[in-house]
């Protein structure tokens, strides 16, 4: 539907419109059974207290999928993962919740399985003692439809497929442990028919060609949460071009709109340069833009290959600085959310708050949109966004069939808004050290709110807890530093009263 363009508003990052996957989403298993007790279980996330699995750390995933040549039929695949054992461990959980299960082997070795919510639970032969290292290969479906409205993982294009995993949909597409907490590498091998063309994050390093089809293999040089994977299916131009330092850039759009989209392309290297003035290198081996010609409603920053909307450069309702500002954002998250994840989703705030603010700032700096107009708008309804959503720093569990809810303006612009008003109480020079210092010594990591915390106190030489608790926990808006004439809506109705 048409959007109403506001300054501190960016209802494209995501529309709750896009329900992921409640209770209509279901496993089959087709499997021998595990002994009891196969229970679902979680590492105890606050607003996906299901999510992720205890007792081991990922290492790497290997995936393979075959694509059918429609998109309205399942792929065939193997999930093989590379995990170390934290806990001894009888039975291994992991996310996986709409395919059919073919086989599950460890160690090379068949192993039972059956199903737990949405967990796939594995009986190894033997039990696997603390501080072991253990391979799992499964072999399965992944279906990339899904029951009435509900979509997540797969999306379906008008010539192929991409995928959008955030928040929690990634164990729809292939079995794993599905939190960003647990960071691995990936290999991506996907075997398509002659006419397609396969992408996937980080570098190519292989092709091979067999009668009537291809495998494309990609593989990633710096660790990623499952949230961030991707694959583009589809019958594509991949453009290869140069950023800062020899980047190498790579774009994948449909092949027929590849001259209508590239004055957008282009922009990307000048981007990454003007990023990287603010916070330093860019952290992973390549980046890119995959342009979708698919209907939902967001964005979303996979990593070293955003994904976007072709609708939103082609659309003439769409001013020319908004859409370069959106692009900068999901840049950003490379950075902030991609090289530095969340340890869990109550810390959402420091991907999206810091993503808004450099589209904030890109938008100020390259087309004379003011920060401070926008920071003061935003100001004016903390308030309604806090109560709408909490707190920056606690934002509400996500509603039952509404688990991309927690994707709310309070972790956009009220995030932002937070970062505006720490500028305000460090000064900009220490403001723009802590950004730096942030991501350099947490990159290819995760990090905690209690982390940016701690390290704005070691930067400024000062105690923030007070400030911190104040703007990222408390139902109402602080004072904003070095602006006490700003009101929110809330204290304006009040006062006329």
């Amino acid at each position: 539907m048409p959007l109403t363009l506001r300054p501190w508003l960016r209802p494209r990052i995501r529309r709750t419109k896009a329900a992921l996957l409640a209770s209509a989403v279901s496993v089959c298993l087709i499997a021998a059974s595990a002994p009891s007790p196969a229970v679902p279980l979680g590492i105890g996330d606050r607003l996906f207290p299901y999510l992720g699995n205890p007792g081991y750390d990922v290492e790497a995933y290997d995936l393979a999928f075959t694509y059918p040549g429609s998109n309205r039929e399942p792929l065939t695949a193997v999930t093989t993962i590379d995990a170390r054992t934290t806990s001894p461990l009888e039975l291994v959980n992991l996310d996986f919740s709409h395919g059919k299960v073919r086989s599950v082997e460890v160690d090379g070795a068949p192993a039972s399985f059956t199903s737990a919510g949405e967990d796939l639970v594995i009986t190894p032969p033997e039990s696997l003692p603390e501080g072991s290292r253990v391979r799992i290969a499964v072999r399965h479906t992944s279906n990339p439809v899904y029951t009435g409205d509900d979509q997540g993982g797969w999306v379906r294009t008008a010539d192929g497929l991409a995928m959008a995993n955030q928040a929690d949909a990634a164990h729809v597409v292939f079995p794993c442990n599905d939190h960003p907490s647990d960071k691995a590498m990936f290999t991506v091998r996907v075997t398509t028919p002659d006419g397609y063309t396969a992408v996937s994050n980080g570098l190519a390093v292989g092709r091979d060609r067999a009668p009537g089809a291809t495998t494309w293999t990609y593989r990633t040089q710096h660790p990623m949460a499952t949230e961030l994977a991707q694959i583009s299916i589809g019958r594509s131009a991949v453009l290869h071009r140069t950023g800062p330092g020899n980047l190498p850039v790579r774009d994948v759009v449909p092949a027929k709109d590849r001259a209508k989209l590239e004055p957008w392309l282009k922009k990307t290297p000048a981007q990454i340069e003007w990023m990287e003035k603010k916070v330093g290198r860019y952290p992973f081996e390549t980046y890119g833009v995959l342009i979708a010609e698919a209907q939902t409603g967001f964005e979303l920053e996979t990593q070293t290959l955003s994904l976007f909307e072709r609708d939103i450069f082609t659309s003439p309702e769409y001013p020319k600085w908004y859409v370069e500002s959106i692009m900068v954002h999901e840049l950003a998250h490379q950075w902030f959310g991609n090289s530095v994840s969340p340890r869990t989703w109550s810390d959402l705030w420091l991907n999206e708050g810091h993503a808004t603010w450099y589209e904030a700032l890109y938008a100020e700096e390259k087309a004379g949109r003011p920060m401070e107009a926008r920071m003061k708008e935003a100001y004016g309804a903390s308030d309604r966004w806090r109560a709408a959503g909490g707190p920056p720093g606690a934002p509400k569990a996500p509603e039952a069939g509404q688990k991309i809810g927690i994707f709310r303006a309070n972790v956009y612009d009220g995030a932002a808004l937070f970062l505006y008003a720490l500028r305000e109480e460090i000064g900009r020079p220490a403001f723009e050290r802590l950004q730096r210092t942030w991501v350099g010594i947490h990159r290819d990591g995760v990090a905690s709110t209690a982390d940016f915390q701690e390290l704005a106190s070691r930067t400024t030489g000062r105690d923030l807890d007070g400030f911190f608790h104040a703007w990222l926990y408390q139902e109402k808006t602080p004072p904003m530093p070095g602006h006490p004439d700003w009101k929110s809506s809330a204290a304006r109705a009040s006062a006329k009263r």
